[in-house]
């Protein structure tokens, strides 16, 4: 039972119960005191996966986490009283099987409900979409939508889930266990399929859904799914990649590509992982941060004590942990990490509704709406003016919106009655012009409102709070370098064999975080791949 440094006795709820603020079960020169084979530095969900692993196998591992409260991005809160919100990570559809299998979440208490409304979009003629994860129902859809498009959607839609199987089959062939894959290895994986090479590599979102649908409403819908938290336009070379990636995930497999909600929200994950990690016998301090790294020895803390190790994994984004190691970093391993773009674009509100959003556009009799992902549209000239005023410093006109009622899969994380919106929005830039996000932080939001407003009958209206985190303020609170979620871009030019392995040049040093292979998301598998390194050495 873990009990923080200084107080009166063990606080015996549990991790959930705490919001993950687990403390330190022992005082600083304690810890220093005793022996370590591996230090992990950062407790977010891969930091502590890389843990749990290596406590498993009998090393002896502390982790050391700066804020108070464990899982990084990856985390929960309690924003307003009776309301439990996933401030950043709000959605899982990407955490690979073998770690909810080997860490036995289940076991201790993980939930997933699979998102089955998919995905729905209203348009403002009136109009609306919904693309449904059941197959007779998604087809029945696009035959009133868009009849058309039917045989061109599952055209695409087959290209997708070919190049997911060949890549990522259920077992030890998947290519997210172990080592990147060459590129040369990847196309000989997907048969040297040109359209699957496209799709991975080259394709645009835009030039993916014109090869396979005519109507552009349909386009229209799927537009923003190649530029999830990816500062780049949906017109860029390389963004039907990250379509792919955010459709790969094996979670389920009855459920392929499918994404869902975590009962509890999502900082579950982190703090199921953790009490693994600890059963383990891995022992997790929080509030202690770590100020320099040094190969081969250990961590030096803010408040000057020498903790000892051989080896140490790092959870910090690359460019934290280049800074920790100042002079013992390798050139040109920093020089790669200077080369991925890692500024955010992404705006992350949360907001607390009096009642469900009710659509100016047609929807299910059943509501069914409210259980799918929901985005709100832009045109492609929003999508380009909107993108142009980002990277200008500018706010757009309008923001594209991905939206998840929470609560009507989970109505325990807001007091009865009540209903909890995440919102995730872009573009927003991280320098913002005309007195920054200080100054202008409320005007952010009430642009997310109304860019959800303007499809919905009194939208305004039903909002009760809001809490928004544009990149700085995610940069502040989770320690993410210009507040990118995924540790640096996820475009082809910084994905594969051109991301970062978890072995760096640096002996006894290794990287675990998203900014490592395969990528970024609450996957997990970038930690259990650096505890197999790391365990490899021992061997």
């Amino acid at each position: 039972m873990e009990t923080s440094a200084g107080s009166a006795g063990p606080d015996r709820r549990t991790t959930i119960e705490r919001l993950g603020r687990v403390g330190s079960p022992a005082p600083v020169a304690e810890l220093a005191a005793r022996t370590w084979d591996v230090i992990v530095v950062g407790a977010g969900h891969n930091g502590l996966t890389a843990a749990a692993y290596l406590a498993k196998a009998g090393e002896r591992v502390l982790v050391l986490e700066a804020r108070e409260r464990i899982g990084g991005a990856c985390t929960l809160d309690e924003t307003w009283p009776g309301y439990r919100v996933s401030p950043c990570a709000y959605l899982a559809g990407l955490l690979h099987p073998l770690i909810i299998e080997e860490l036995q979440l289940r076991r201790r208490g993980f939930r997933w409900i699979p998102a089955d409304g998919g995905l729905f979009v209203p348009f403002e003629d009136g109009t609306s979409v919904q693309l449904w994860e059941d197959e007779e129902r998604l087809e029945a859809e696009l035959r009133r939508f868009a009849p058309g498009d039917l045989a061109g959607f599952r055209a695409m839609s087959a290209l997708i889930r070919r190049t997911a199987d060949a890549l990522r089959p259920p077992d030890e062939r998947d290519v997210w266990l172990g080592r990147a894959p060459s590129r040369e290895r990847i196309a000989e994986i997907v048969d040297h399929d040109e359209d699957a090479l496209g799709l991975l590599f080259t394709w645009s979102q835009a030039e993916l859904l014109e090869r396979y649908l005519d109507d552009h409403r349909l386009r229209t819908a799927l537009m923003g799914q190649g530029v999830i938290g990816t500062n780049a336009s949906p017109f860029d070379p390389g963004t039907a990649s990250i379509h792919f990636h955010h459709g790969s995930g094996r979670m389920d497999p009855d459920l392929p590509g499918t994404w869902g909600f975590v009962e509890g929200g999502m900082g579950t994950v982190s703090f199921l992982i953790h009490d693994a990690a600890v059963e383990a016998g891995a022992v997790v301090a929080a509030g202690i941060p770590v100020a320099a790294i040094e190969p081969e020895s250990g961590v030096t803390l803010e408040d000057g004590t020498r903790i000892h190790a051989p080896s140490v994994v790092i959870n910090a984004d690359p460019k934290v942990a280049s800074r920790l190691l100042g002079e013992h970093a390798d050139a040109a391993w920093r020089a790669q990490i200077d080369r991925v773009p890692i500024e955010g674009c992404t705006v992350k509100v949360t907001l607390a509704l009096s009642r469900p959003p009710e659509f100016l556009a047609e929807t299910p009799s059943d509501d069914a709406h409210h259980r799918a992902q929901i985005n709100t549209p832009l045109t492609d000239q929003q999508w380009k003016d909107g993108f142009a005023a980002s990277a200008a410093g500018d706010l757009p006109e309008q923001l594209w919106t991905e939206d998840y009622l929470q609560t009507a899969y989970d109505p325990s994380i807001a007091p009865p009655g009540m209903h909890l919106l995440s919102v995730f929005a872009q573009y927003v830039p991280y320098e913002l012009n005309g007195g920054g996000w200080d100054a202008r932080r409320e005007e952010v939001g009430r642009l997310a409102v109304a860019s959800i407003g303007r499809f919905c009958r009194g939208f305004e209206d039903s909002v009760e709070r809001i809490e928004v985190m544009g990149p700085p303020d995610i940069e502040a609170a989770t320690g993410l370098t210009g507040g990118h979620i995924f540790q640096g871009e996820c475009l082809p030019d910084a994905m594969w064999d051109r991301r970062l392995p978890p072995r760096t040049p640096m002996p006894g040093i290794f990287l675990c975080g998203a900014g490592t292979y395969p990528g970024g998301s609450v996957m997990a598998v970038n930690g259990r791949n650096a505890a197999m390194e790391v365990l490899q050495d021992r061997r």
